[in-house]
C-alpha cells in the first residue's frame, strides 16, 4: 500500500490525529453544545473550525504530513457526519500533505462493514477513527467485531480514542457522554480477537495510563498517539516507555485544531527524549504503521 505523492523524506514529521471539524457546505462535525464545551476544556475560545484545504496548507507549509478524520456518531448523537467520502476526496486532491482516515458508527452494522470496504478499495482511505464515548459503545462489544474484521483484512490502521475527553466536558451529565467506554483495558480484547489488526490507542489515557502502557507493551500491533495533550504535562511513566520499550510504537499526535502543531513541538523539543528517539516518535514510526514506507 505505498504512497507515490507522499514524498516522505521531505517530511520533517507526520501528525497521525488530526480533526475535520466542518463540511464544504459549513456542516459541524459535532453539535454546537459538544463543540464549545471542548474549547472550553482545551481553552481554545474562538477557534474557528478549519476547511480541510486550509489544513493542508497549514502542514504544507511546515513540510509535514496530518492524518485527517471525523467521528460518526449518529446513532447516539442523532448529529449527522461529515461525508467520509468528502474528506477522502478533499485529502486526494492534497495528497502531498493529507492523509484520509474514516470514521463509521460500528451501531450501523453491516452496512458500516460495506462501507469501510468501499472507502478502502475505491476512496483510497488508509485507517477508521473510533470514539467510544462519543459513538456511545463498548470497544469490544461483539456489535463491532464485523467492522473489525473488515478493517483487518483491509490491512488498515484502526485508532481508538483512550482516557477522559474534552467533548461534552461541564456540560450537564457530559452531555450523555460516558468515558469508562475509553477505557484501554477494553482494546485489549480486541488485540487479542483481531491479533493482525494495526490498532492506536489514542493520547495520554488519563486515568488509565498505565493500563495503556501495558497494553502497547504486551501486544505486538497496538501503538500510542501522543494527541491531546502539551507534552509538558505528559505523565512521567509516558515519557520513560516512549524513550525505551515503546520507542517503536509512540507516535506524534497534535489534536489540530484545539492544539497546533507549533505548540506540540515546541513543547516536545524541551522533553528529555534521546536523539536517536526523536525522529521515529516524530515521523518514522508513523511512515512504517501507514505503509508509507517499503521495508
Amino acid at each position: 500500500m505505498g504512497d507515490l505523492t507522499l514524498d516522505i523524506d521531505r517530511l520533517t514529521a507526520i501528525d497521525v490525529h488530526t480533526h475535520a471539524e466542518v463540511s464544504k457546505d459549513g456542516h459541524g462535525a459535532l453539535s454546537p453544545e459538544l463543540f464549545g464545551a471542548s474549547e472550553k476544556y482545551f481553552n481554545a475560545h474562538g477557534h474557528r473550525q478549519s476547511t480541510i484545504e486550509e489544513m493542508a496548507d497549514h502542514y504544507r507549509e511546515r513540510h509535514m504530513a496530518a492524518v485527517v478524520f471525523t467521528v460518526d456518531a449518529e446513532h447516539a448523537t442523532g448529529h449527522p457526519r461529515i461525508s467520509n467520502e468528502e474528506i477522502a476526496e478533499s485529502c486526494a486532491a492534497h495528497a502531498d500533505a493529507l492523509i484520509p482516515f474514516a470514521s463509521i458508527d460500528p451501531h450501523k452494522g453491516r452496512a458500516g462493514v460495506r462501507e469501510a470496504r468501499r472507502l478502502v478499495e475505491e476512496h483510497g482511505v488508509r485507517g477508521f477513527k473510533f470514539h467510544p464515548s462519543i459513538q456511545a459503545f463498548a470497544p469490544n462489544d461483539p456489535m463491532a467485531y464485523p467492522l473489525y474484521e473488515a478493517i483487518e483484512e483491509l490491512g488498515v490502521p484502526a485508532l481508538f480514542h483512550t482516557g477522559q475527553t474534552g467533548i461534552g466536558a461541564g456540560v450537564p451529565g457530559g452531555g450523555g457522554i460516558r468515558l469508562k467506554y475509553s477505557n484501554p483495558m477494553l482494546i485489549d480484547d480486541i488485540a487479542v480477537d483481531f491479533p493482525e489488526l494495526r490498532i492506536i490507542l489514542a493520547h495520554p489515557s488519563f486515568p488509565w495510563q498505565d493500563e495503556a502502557l501495558a497494553v502497547a507493551t504486551h501486544k505486538p500491533h497496538v501503538y500510542i498517539d501522543l494527541s491531546g495533550w502539551s507534552p509538558k504535562y505528559f505523565p512521567p511513566q509516558l515519557v520513560r516507555y516512549a524513550n525505551t520499550l515503546l520507542q517503536d510504537k509512540v507516535l506524534f499526535g497534535s489534536d489540530y485544531p484545539v492544539i497546533t502543531p507549533d505548540r506540540w513541538l515546541a513543547d516536545f523539543e524541551k522533553l528529555d527524549i534521546k536523539p536517536e528517539v526523536r525522529p521515529k516518535i516524530l515521523k518514522e514510526n508513523a511512515a512504517r504503521l501507514l505503509g508509507l514506507t517499503t521495508g
